[in-house]
């Protein structure tokens, strides 16, 4: 007679908290479409190189004959430009989607080093205390008090224009929202018995803060680093129109629409049409999953 043998549960914990998570997630339709349409965004601008019809900032591959064409024209060689030209030529789908490229690696970059520094900065205030955190959350009342777009514009114009120099800009103004949510988080969560144990094991600081509170303060960072990359794009784009941002030879969206700016009255809408309605739905698209990520992760925030 053969015995049964018991298999056991190896999923664990984790895997059941992954598992409600996704339910709970998917419970908001549209939220489950944002994140396909901003996966499908991403995917475009990583896969930019071989989905595009031309590289729009290579010299020998643009013609300034075929400048300011409409959506649907097709050029002399045969190309089909399904968004129109701009005025040197360049193809408005291919702009767009390398201008995804900067764009995103601007918001995501600048957003995840304004989350390491400021979520670091506001866990050593709240654990620390006394002359710390008096300093800390001054520089944090500091920097919320003057207005983003300004001090970005003020490194700017010290740093010069760079795709590395608006992503320095964008962590300087985006660190002190991490930093007052990590710090009204470990607050909370440093009163617990959970830290009230392990405070008695005397455990090292570094493995309290680290292993103990970080993770436990971790659902409202995620819910505001995905505003603040919504928020970063946006910022870049601005910049960038303004002529601070990046570089002509570094497309971004924000570049793109100031390009066609000066040709909207002469019925060219195309030219900054498109590129303004690609940065409408990614930022739209990112605010809408973190307005789900944020009732999942607080229940009672949820309408």
């Amino acid at each position: 007679m053969s015995a049964m043998i018991a298999v056991p549960d190896v999923t664990g914990s984790e895997a059941t908290s992954f598992r409600r998570f996704s339910r709970e997630f998917a419970e908001s339709k549209l939220a489950v479409l944002a994140l396909i349409i901003f996966v499908i965004i991403i995917l475009a601008a990583v896969f930019a190189p071989w989905l595009s019809p031309q590289n729009p900032y290579d010299l020998a591959q643009l013609d300034i004959m075929s400048g300011r064409m409409p959506p649907g024209s097709i050029s002399a060689n045969g190309t089909t430009f399904w968004l129109g030209t701009d005025d040197q030529g360049r193809d408005m789908l291919s702009g767009i989607l390398y201008g995804l490229r900067i764009s995103l690696s601007v918001g995501v970059g600048s957003a995840i080093i304004a989350g390491v520094i400021g979520s670091a900065l506001g866990l050593i205030a709240a654990f620390v205390g006394g002359k710390v955190e008096t300093t800390i959350m001054r520089l944090v009342d500091l920097q919320l008090s003057f207005p983003t777009i300004l001090v970005a514009m003020m490194i700017l114009a010290i740093l010069g224009k760079g795709v590395v120099n608006v992503m320095f800009a964008l962590v300087i103004v985006e660190w002190a929202g991490y930093a007052r949510t990590a710090r009204g988080a470990a607050l909370v969560e440093s009163k617990r018995e959970y830290m009230e144990a392990a405070k008695c094991l005397a455990l090292p600081r570094w493995r309290l803060l680290f292993k103990h509170l970080l993770p436990n303060c971790t659902p409202p960072l995620m819910v505001i680093g995905t505003i603040q990359i919504a928020r970063a794009i946006a910022l870049e784009a601005t910049l960038s129109y303004l002529g601070l941002g990046v570089p002509i030879t570094e497309p971004s969206l924000g570049l793109l629409i100031a390009n066609g700016y000066q040709y909207m009255l002469s019925g060219m809408y195309w030219i900054s049409f498109y590129p303004g309605i690609a940065l409408l739905v990614t930022i739209v698209v990112i605010n809408l999953v973190s307005d789900q990520l944020r009732d999942v992760l607080n229940p009672r925030l949820k309408r």
